[in-house]
């Protein structure tokens, strides 16, 4: 179980890396893949987006903070899968 709830959370990271990614090349935004990742980051994207303001240079933070929680949470399922 520890296996799965490890990979299954590294997984969400490195989608989150590749829309980081995706937002710093010109890519096609119908293509299939690309509207795929934005589907899945973008409900925890945009929460974090509304409390977080971009900033003076526009930069938008919420991937990071993102990255973070996940961290956090990720934690917390390991305690809460070893506390039984």
């Amino acid at each position: 179980m520890y296996q799965i709830v490890m990979t299954a959370f590294r997984i969400y990271e490195v989608i989150v890396v590749i829309r980081v990614l995706f937002s710093w090349i010109s890519v096609d935004e119908y293509h299939p893949v690309v509207r795929w990742i934005y589907r899945l980051t973008e409900p925890l994207l945009e929460p974090i987006r509304r409390i977080v303001p971009t900033g003076g240079l526009g930069i938008d933070f919420s991937p990071l903070l993102l990255l973070l929680l996940l961290e956090l949470a990720k934690r917390m399922a390991v305690r809460l899968l070893f506390s039984f």
